[in-house]
This record gives C-alpha cells, sequence and structure tokens, in this order.
C-alpha cells in the first residue's frame, strides 16, 4: 500500500462545470414551482369558459381605495350614452353572472373586477336605490338598483371604460346606467 502526496479527489470536477450545475438545479427548481401555480383546468369563480384578461392566474396589484364614503355620479360619453362613476371618476360596472343583489365574483375576480365597498349616497341625475351586502371577506359591498357595483383594474384614469362588455368569470360586463341598467352600447 503506497501513499500518495495528493490523491486524486473521487468527486472533483474540472472547476468550469460547478456554476452549470448550480444554475441546472435552480432551473429545475424554479420549473417544479411554477409547475405548481397552474391551472387545474377549474373555473375562474363563474367559469364557464371565462377567461383572466390578465392570463393565467397572475393578478393586478392596485384596486379600487373603496371602504369610504361615495357619491354615485353620472358620466356622459363622447357617443352620448351616461354611465355610473365612483367619487373619483372611475367607471362603475355590473356583472350580468350577479344574482339577486349577491356577488358572483370572488377570489381571483375580485382581484381583476374590485368590489365598490363601503357606503354610498345618490348624486345629481341618479336615481335608483342603494344597499349594501356583506362579502365573505367581511366588506360591505354596494348594490344600486339590485346590481352590486365594481371597477376594473385597468381602468387607470378616470373615465376609462376598459371593461365594457368583456366577457370574464363566467359572465359579461357593462358599465351602470343612471338607473341601474347595462349600458351595452358604451364607447367612451
Amino acid at each position: 500500500m503506497g501513499f500518495h502526496a495528493n490523491p486524486p479527489h473521487p468527486t472533483r470536477r474540472p472547476a468550469g462545470r460547478r456554476p452549470f450545475a448550480i444554475l441546472a438545479a435552480a432551473i429545475a427548481v424554479a420549473a417544479l414551482a411554477l409547475t405548481g401555480c397552474g391551472s387545474s383546468g377549474g373555473s375562474n369563480n363563474g367559469g364557464n369558459g371565462a377567461t383572466n384578461p390578465y392570463g393565467g392566474n397572475s393578478t393586478p396589484t392596485t384596486g379600487p381605495t373603496g371602504g369610504g364614503n361615495q357619491t354615485l355620479t353620472v358620466k356622459t360619453a363622447p357617443a352620448g350614452a351616461k354611465y355610473l362613476t365612483d367619487s373619483a371618476g372611475k367607471t362603475l360596472y355590473l356583472f350580468q353572472a350577479d344574482s339577486s343583489g349577491k356577488s358572483n365574483c370572488n377570489g381571483p375576480c375580485a382581484a381583476v373586477w374590485p368590489p365598490v365597498t363601503g357606503s354610498a349616497k345618490l348624486g345629481s341625475g341618479v336615481s335608483g336605490n342603494i344597499t349594501t351586502f356583506t362579502r365573505s371577506d367581511g366588506a360591505k359591498q354596494i348594490v344600486f338598483n339590485g346590481h352590486p357595483l365594481y371597477e376594473y383594474t385597468l381602468d387607470t384614469s378616470a373615465g376609462d371604460v376598459k371593461g365594457e362588455g368583456l366577457n370574464a368569470y363566467g359572465g359579461l360586463w357593462y358599465a351602470v346606467s343612471p338607473t341601474g341598467d347595462a349600458v351595452t352600447s358604451l364607447s367612451g
């Protein structure tokens, strides 16, 4: 049995390969993590083949301030259609999949279409009945003439109507008229 001054190390690899192995392991871990985030083919709370306008399961990080006192006001689009806005001038929407003054938009849906919460009063030119109901998260959602009210997160400025007529989360979304009906021909 002889001794070697520097015996070969059985697991030693050339120095250039170690960063590649670390990178490959990191990619494998990231791929596994992303696989766990995928959709299982279920619905987006209302389903019926609805798609998330943000793609996949991603959701925006901003929404309405909510929870305060809102004054429902009227805005007129260039084509002459009239629709409701909140105190900040943001368009208010109804979800045709809602029923009996209750919301069918929760979870990922509510992240894209945040419910208008708090209390509200009618502004000039608005006629109807305002009520609220308590959502599963404890917030009081405002209901106008039987329709729970929402904003759309892609409406970033007062007067935006980017959510008008979209089919998402199992139903159609429309701006709300000053009497509580769906505005189906809004171009503003």
